[in-house]
């Protein structure tokens, strides 16, 4: 059963039309299931999911079942990954913006 959580954002999911056998993919075929997180706007809530469900089985947000498990062994005082992602985002987002070029309409002197 999906906790409402995931039902907000897995129906964003770019891998909710796909076959399920492709995202529990063993080996080389990983890599494939790895590319549909590619771009997909709700990664880092699958991401997050996965690691605080401790989900052993399948690519969520990205991460195969042995990335995640590496992750889960370097940061084991984490208690919420989804706080931490988050505040990750929001934080590359915030840097992101302040090295964007001006607005339309500036021009360079030269």
């Amino acid at each position: 059963m999906i906790g409402d959580d995931q039902a907000t954002w897995a129906a964003h999911a770019v891998c909710r039309t796909t076959d399920p056998d492709e995202l529990f993919a063993e080996g080389a075929a990983q890599n494939q299931a790895k590319a549909l997180c590619t771009g997909c706007p709700v990664r880092t809530e699958c991401l997050a999911h996965a690691l605080d469900h401790r989900i052993e089985h399948g690519v969520w947000g990205g991460m195969t079942e042995r990335e995640r498990r590496a992750v889960l062994r370097r940061r084991p005082t984490v208690t919420s990954w989804r706080r931490l992602l988050e505040s990750a985002r929001a934080e590359y987002g915030r840097r992101n913006m302040e090295y964007q070029e001006p607005s339309e309409g500036w021009s360079q002197a030269g």
